[in-house]
């Protein structure tokens, strides 16, 4: 039988789950969690790249920078770590899809709502797409990587493979261009502890007030500006006392 869509495989699956014999454990003496148990993420630290190659992440860095581009409101892409928080990302359990539905069928025209409809892995598709951008920036440019284009011929490229206009050789430039697009605008505006947002510049820019724990101050009146700094899930650097 051939299926059509996501639905009829969920209903597919269901009922074939119905003929298999449920797996579970056991346990006594003990519950499984500890009360008040929390996993925080690990922050990400400085260092080598765990994922992207250097000539990868020099195009990523310029891609980000582009869609991103430092001015007078704060930090562009590239400095606001957005490539950092790309390659931690790829490199983790989001790279392989572990917590994905990952069969198909795949159709080709979809609602956003939908989400992503491809067999590819994250990480397949920044291989893959990378790979294809630079050998047409190499036969298109005169040899010139991506990184190494102007601004404006980045600004052409980059509208191109939005549209879908510019055709990459092996790879859809549509799906390149949503996954850099999608992954830089949750590393300039995710928590700092993933990476990304340096200096809380995203959030400085549209005055998100982050992970503060109380407003009580505020609450009372309303319709204020509201000056605070933001803070991340690791709170402010100046409130860590030296040596902690």
């Amino acid at each position: 039988m051939v299926y059509k869509t996501r639905r009829e495989v969920l209903a597919a699956s269901a009922v074939a789950a119905l003929a298999t014999p449920a797996l579970g454990r056991t346990i006594s003496g003990e519950m499984p969690w500890e009360p008040n148990d929390a996993h925080p993420p690990a922050p990400v630290v400085p260092g080598p790249l765990q994922f992207l190659t250097p000539d990868e992440a020099a195009t990523i860095d310029a891609i980000v920078d582009r869609l991103i581009p430092s001015d007078e409101l704060g930090l562009g892409g590239k400095d606001a770590g957005c490539t950092v928080f790309i390659d931690r990302q790829l490199a983790g359990s989001y790279g392989t899809n572990e917590t994905r539905y990952t069969k198909g069928p795949f159709p080709e025209h979809t609602l956003p709502s939908q989400g992503a409809q491809s067999p590819l892995t994250p990480r397949e598709q920044y291989r893959n797409g990378l790979a294809a951008l630079a050998t047409y920036c190499k036969a298109t440019f005169d040899g010139r990587a991506f990184e190494a284009l102007s601004a404006a011929e980045q600004d052409t490229l980059l509208k191109g493979l939005q549209k879908g206009d510019v055709k990459l050789p092996g790879f859809s430039a549509k799906m390149l261009f949503a996954a850099v697009h999608t992954n830089a605008m949750e590393g300039y505006f995710a928590d700092p502890v993933y990476g990304g947002n340096h200096e809380m510049a995203g959030w400085k820019l549209v005055g998100f007030p982050g992970t503060r724990y109380d407003y009580r101050d505020v609450i009372a009146n309303p319709n204020q500006p509201y000056t605070r700094p933001p803070v991340s899930i690791q709170g402010r650097a100046e409130w860590t006392k030296p040596g902690k």
